[in-house]
C-alpha cells in the first residue's frame, strides 16, 4: 500500500495499493471485481471494519488534495521590488537621499510603494486552483463498513471503502465499479465528454484505455446523473485522476507575460543609455574642471529624467481601465497584464462541450419510415419547431412525442434538466410537439417499467392508452440503442397507425438512416411500442421477455450544439489572423462534425494519436490540426506548449477540471462564469461572465485597442526620455548650464504631470481602424520598432536643442539662468502637447476629425497649459519646483518650438503616406 509520501508499506492481510504516482500504475479496469477486492483486501459483502478504516486512514492520510502553501503577504509585497523599474527607483531614491534632496527621496519613495501596492493587489493566490478542488470535496457519503452502511465525510473515505451511490450523488473517490442498476455518471468536468456515461461492472480487456472509456471505474467529483450502484475505492486524495490534474496545475510555474518581458528589456535599454550618458558628462565635466559633487547633483537629475519613473503606474493604470472596459463586456481579467497578452493573442484552444456548444444536448433530426423532420431551437428552451424536410403525406408525430413524454425519468425546471441530458432533449422535443409533458405523465401514470440497463441498453414504460379504434389498451413505450430495438421489433408503425412487417429491406433502410444520422455527429436513439390486453397484463410479472415483436417507430439524433454566435465569432477571429482549435473528449466522428459546423479548419485528431507524435512531428503538423477529441488534461497541456514553441501566444478556454492544467499553462487562460468549475476559474486569468465564446473575440480587440493605447503613450515617453538625455548630455559639451539644465522636481513635473495625465488619458482613447483586420503581433515584437525609436531619437533630439536654445536665450538675452530654465521647462510642457498631437496617430494627419474625439486627452491638454501656468506664476509653486514669472514675449517664444515639432511632425507624416501610396511594400 502507499503511505502519505507516496512509497509502498505492506501490510499482512493485504497485498500493496498501487499508487497513482507509482511507475506500474494498477489497471483497475482490467481486473475482475473478485480481483479488484481481493488486492486491496476488502471482503465485498460486509466493506471494511471500522478498526480497519482508521488504520488506513493513518497510512494512507486524509481524501484531500494538497494545497501548495500561500507566501505570506509581506513576502509578497517585497517581491513587487524585484523588478527592474523598482531597483532602479530605490537606488534614485537613495541617492537623493545622501545628497540631501529630501523631496525627490519622498516623491521617489512614495512612487515605489504605489507601483509596490498596485502589483501586490493583482497578484493571484498560487494555490486557489487547489483549493477550489478541496472546497468541492465537502461531501458526505454512503459507506459500507462492519456489514451496515454509514454516513461519513468524504475526507475519511480510504482505499478498499466500498461507497454507494443514487442519482444526486458526487463521487468521492476513484474506484471500481462493482454494482449497477442503470448507473450512469456524468463525467463532462473531468472527461469533456457531455453526455452521462452508462458504467457496467465488466473487466476491460483492452490496455491504455482513455478515462471517458472507462466504463467500470468511476472518478472524484464526477456527478451520478441515473440509478443506483456501488463502488469499491482504489485511490483517493492525490493519487486520484482529480489529484493528478492537482499535480498538474501545482507544477505549472506562472510566466511573465509578453508585456511584462518586453518592459523589462525597453527598461534595461533606457538603463543603459542614461548609464552611458551619465559617465560621458562626469568625464566631460571632470574634463572642464567642474567638481565631482556638482556632477554627481547633474547625474542624479539625470537619472531621473531618463528613468520613465511613472511607468509602472501609467501602464497599470492603463490595463486597469482596459478591465473596466472588457468587464462592462462580460469579461473579468484577474491579472492586468492579461488584457495585453489577450490581444496578442494567435490562436485559440477552445474546449468545445460548454463553451463552443451549450452542453445541453438537443434533439436536431426524427426520421420515421416514411418521413425526416428537422428540429429547431437550441438546448433545455422549448422555444422550436419541428419541421418536415422528406416526406409528402401529412404525418400525426403524436406516437413518437407521446414516448418523448413518457418514456424518461428526467425533468426540466427553470431551463435546466434535473437527471439525463439525453432524454431532457427527449421532454424538450414534447414540450416543442405541443405537449404538457408534466400534465400528460398525470394523465397517463406509469403503471410499469422496465429501467435502462446496459445488459439489454434499452428503456421501457407502461401506460393504459387507446389504441385508433378508441380500444382501451395497454402499450409499452420503448426507447434504446437502434441496433437493439431494430433486434426486437418485427413491424414497422405507419403514419396512420398500422403496422406493417419488416423484412429485410426495411431493416436494412433503418441501418443506412442510422448509420446517416451518425455520420452528421448525432446520437441516434430508436424509439418503439407494443400494445397489450389489459386484462391479461400483469405489471408484476418480469416484463423483458414482452419485449418482442416491437414496432419500431422513430430514429431521433440528438447533439450537444454549437453555441449560435460560436460560429460568427470563429470566423471573425480568423479575420483578425487567430486560429481557433477545439478540443473535447466527446469521440472523434461527433467532434469532426461540430467542427465542420462551426467552421473550425484542419483535420480531427484523437488525444492519443497526439500524444504518439513526437516532438518535431507535433511541430511540423499542428497547422494541419483543427480538432483533438478524446482527449485527456495532459494532452491539453502538450497542445499549449506545442503551440508556444512555435511562437504563438496561445488562449485556453474551458469549464472542467479537466481543463485547469492548460489553462493555468496558457498565455491567457480563460474560463467559464457560469457553467465553469471553481477550479477552472482559479486557473484562469480571464473568466466569461455569459460563457460566451463571442465575448473572447470581443474582448481581443479590447486587448488590441488597450495595447495602441499603451504604444500611444510609449511613444511620448521615449520621446522625453531621449530628450532628457541629449539635453544633459548637449548641457555638458557645450557647458550650457553649468549646473543641471533641471533640478530632479522639475524633471519630475515632466514626468508624473505632463506626459503621465496625457498616457493615462491615452488609456481610454478610440481603438485604431482596422485593428481586427490585422495579424496578431509577433511574440518578439518589441513594443518599439525600430524605425518608430529612430524617430522617436530625432524627436527628442528636437526638443533637446530646442530647449537647450531657450536655456541659452534666457541666460543670454535675459541675463538670467533662472529665466532660462523656467523657459525651457514651459517649452518642454507645451511641447509634449504637439507631441501627443502628433505622435497619437503616427501615420494619419494631427488636423483630422478623430483628433478631438478623446474628450478626456483635451482636458489634460488644457491641465498641462493651467498648470504650466500655476508652475511658473504663483509664489507656492515658484518655491516647489524653482521657477520664476515670465513675460509674454518669453510665453510666446516658449509656444514656438511645440509648433515646430508639429510642423515636422505632419511634414514627416506626409512623406511617409505618399511613400506607402507609391510602394507595394509597407514602409
Amino acid at each position: 500500500m502507499k503511505d502519505k509520501k507516496g512509497n509502498f508499506t505492506t501490510m499482512a492481510d493485504q497485498p500493496p495499493q498501487p499508487s497513482a504516482t507509482a511507475a506500474t500504475k494498477e489497471i483497475w479496469y482490467g481486473l475482475r471485481v473478485d480481483e479488484a477486492a481481493k488486492k486491496l483486501g476488502t471482503p465485498l459483502e460486509k466493506g471494511l471494519s471500522a478498526a480497519e478504516a482508521a488504520h488506513r486512514l493513518e497510512l494512507y492520510g486524509r481524501n484531500i488534495l494538497e494545497e501548495e502553501k500561500e507566501k505570506p503577504a509581506w513576502l509578497r509585497f517585497l517581491e513587487q521590488y524585484t523588478s527592474y523599474m523598482q531597483i532602479v527607483l530605490i537606488i534614485a531614491a537613495i541617492v537623493s537621499l545622501f545628497i540631501r534632496e529630501y523631496r525627490t527621496f519622498l516623491l521617489l519613495l512614495l512612487l515605489t510603494i504605489f507601483n509596490a501596492m498596485l502589483g501586490y493587489r493583482q497578484e493571484a493566490k498560487a494555490a486557489a486552483s487547489v483549493a477550489a478542488l478541496n472546497k468541492m470535496m465537502k461531501i458526505v457519503a454512503k459507506v459500507r463498513r462492519d456489514g451496515g452502511v454509514v454516513q461519513v465525510e468524504a475526507d475519511q473515505i480510504v482505499p478498499g471503502d466500498i461507497v454507494i451511490v443514487d442519482a444526486g450523488d458526487r463521487i468521492p473517490a476513484d474506484g471500481r465499479v462493482i454494482v449497477t442498476a442503470t448507473l450512469q455518471i456524468e463525467e463532462s468536468a473531468l472527461t469533456g465528454e457531455s453526455t452521462a456515461v452508462e458504467k457496467n461492472t465488466d473487466p476491460l480487456t483492452k490496455k491504455d484505455v482513455s478515462l471517458g472509456d472507462q466504463l467500470n471505474m468511476a472518478f472524484m467529483n464526477t456527478n451520478v446523473t441515473r440509478g443506483h450502484g456501488e463502488i469499491l475505492v482504489t485511490t483517493t486524495g492525490m493519487g486520484s485522476e482529480v489529484g493528478h490534474i492537482a499535480t498538474m496545475l501545482r507544477d505549472q510555474k506562472a510566466e511573465k507575460s509578453p508585456l511584462t518581458r518586453q518592459i523589462n528589456n525597453l527598461t534595461l535599454i533606457i538603463i543603459g543609455l542614461a548609464g552611458l550618458s551619465f559617465i560621458s558628462i562626469v568625464v566631460l565635466g571632470l574634463s572642464q574642471g567642474e567638481s565631482f559633487t556638482t556632477l554627481f547633483v547633474i547625474g542624479v537629475s539625470l537619472a531621473i529624467g531618463s528613468i520613465p519613473d511613472a511607468l509602472p503606474a501609467v501602464v497599470t493604470s492603463i490595463l486597469a481601465m482596459g478591465t473596466v472596459a472588457m468587464a462592462k463586456k462580460n469579461a473579468i481579467i484577474k491579472n492586468l497584464p492579461a488584457v495585453e497578452t489577450l490581444g496578442s493573442t494567435s490562436a485559440i484552444n477552445s474546449d468545445k462541450t460548454g463553451t463552443l456548444t451549450m452542453n445541453q444536448m438537443t434533439v436536431r433530426t426524427i426520421s420515421t419510415v416514411r418521413h425526416r423532420y428537422s428540429v429547431t431551437g437550441e438546448g433545455y428552451s422549448f422555444t422550436g419547431k419541428i419541421q418536415r424536410t422528406q416526406g409528402d403525406q401529412e404525418e400525426n408525430l403524436d406516437f413518437i412525442l407521446f414516448c418523448c413524454a413518457l418514456c424518461i425519468d428526467t425533468e426540466i425546471r427553470d431551463g435546466q434538466v434535473i437527471g439525463d441530458p439525453t432524454e431532457g432533449a427527449l421532454y424538450v422535443l414534447a414540450e416543442k410537439g405541443g405537449i404538457d409533458v408534466r400534465q400528460f405523465q398525470k394523465n397517463h401514470p406509469r403503471l410499469a417499467s422496465i429501467p435502462f440497463d446496459s445488459d439489454y441498453k434499452f428503456m421501457a414504460t407502461f401506460h393504459r392508452m387507446k389504441d385508433p379504434a378508441g380500444k382501451e389498451i395497454i402499450r409499452a413505450y420503448v426507447k434504446g440503442a437502434p441496433d437493439v430495438i431494430l433486434t426486437h421489433s418485427s413491424y414497422y408503425l405507419l403514419p396512420d397507425g398500422t403496422a406493417q412487417e419488416l423484412h429485410e429491406a426495411e431493416r436494412n433502410k433503418v441501418l443506412r438512416e442510422n448509420e446517416q444520422i451518425a455520420r452528421g455527429g448525432l446520437r441516434v436513439l430508436a424509439f418503439a411500442q407494443r400494445d397489450f390486453n389489459p386484462t391479461t397484463f400483469d405489471p408484476k410479472a418480469d416484463l423483458i421477455p414482452l419485449m418482442q415483436n416491437l414496432a419500431i417507430t422513430a430514429l431521433v439524433g440528438e447533439v450537444d450544439p454549437p453555441r449560435a454566435e460560436a460560429k460568427d465569432s470563429i470566423a471573425k477571429a480568423k479575420n483578425a489572423g487567430i486560429r481557433v482549435r477545439m478540443i473535447t473528449g466527446d469521440h472523434a466522428v461527433t467532434a469532426e462534425a461540430i467542427g465542420r459546423e462551426l467552421g473550425i479548419v484542419g483535420r480531427a485528431v484523437t488525444g492519443a494519436e497526439f500524444a504518439a507524435l513526437s516532438d518535431a512531428e507535433a511541430e511540423r503538423q499542428i497547422d494541419e490540426i483543427g480538432v483533438i477529441a478524446r482527449v485527456a488534461p495532459e494532452h491539453k497541456v502538450r497542445l499549449v506548449e506545442v503551440l508556444k514553441k512555435k511562437s504563438n501566444i496561445v488562449a485556453m478556454t474551458g469549464d472542467g477540471v479537466n481543463d485547469a492544467p492548460a489553462i493555468k499553462a496558457a498565455d491567457i487562460g480563460i474560463a467559464m462564469g457560469i457553467t465553469g468549475t471553481d477550479v477552472a476559474k482559479g486557473a484562469a486569468k480571464m473568466i466569461l461572465t455569459d460563457d460566451n465564446f463571442a465575448t473572447i473575440v470581443t474582448a481581443i480587440e479590447e486587448g488590441r485597442k488597450v495595447y495602441d493605447n499603451l504604444q500611444k503613450y510609449l511613444r511620448i515617453q521615449i520621446a522625453n526620455l531621449f530628450m532628457f538625455i541629449l539635453a544633459f548630455l548637449g548641457s555638458s559639451i557645450f557647458a550650457i548650464a553649468g549646473t543641471a539644465l533641471f533640478s530632479p522636481g522639475q524633471v519630475l513635473w515632466i514626468h508624473m504631470l505632463v506626459v503621465a495625465p496625457i498616457g493615462i488619458s491615452f488609456g481610454l482613447d478610440m481603438a485604431s481602424p482596422g485593428i481586427m483586420n490585422r495579424a496578431p503581433r509577433k511574440v518578439r515584437e518589441p513594443l518599439i520598432t525600430t524605425k518608430m525609436f529612430i524617430r522617436l531619437f530625432s524627436a527628442g533630439l528636437l526638443m533637446a536643442a530646442m530647449a537647450l536654445y531657450l536655456f541659452h536665450i534666457g541666460k543670454v538675452t535675459f541675463n538670467s539662468a533662472q529665466i532660462g530654465q523656467t523657459m525651457a521647462l514651459v517649452s518642454l510642457s507645451l511641447m509634449n502637447i504637439f507631441l501627443a498631437w502628433n505622435l497619437r496617430f503616427p501615420k494619419d494627419t494631427a488636423f483630422q476629425e478623430a483628433t478631438f474625439s478623446n474628450s478626456r486627452l483635451v482636458y489634460i491638454y488644457l491641465w498641462v497649459v493651467f498648470g504650466t501656468i500655476l508652475m511658473t506664476e504663483t509664489r507656492l509653486f515658484q518655491d516647489i519646483f524653482g521657477t520664476t514669472a515670465l513675460t509674454p514675449y518669453q510665453w510666446l517664444l516658449c509656444l514656438i518650438p511645440g509648433l515646430i515639432i508639429l510642423a515636422a511632425g505632419e511634414i514627416f507624416k506626409a512623406v511617409l503616406r505618399s511613400r506607402e501610396r507609391n510602394s507595394p511594400v509597407p514602409v
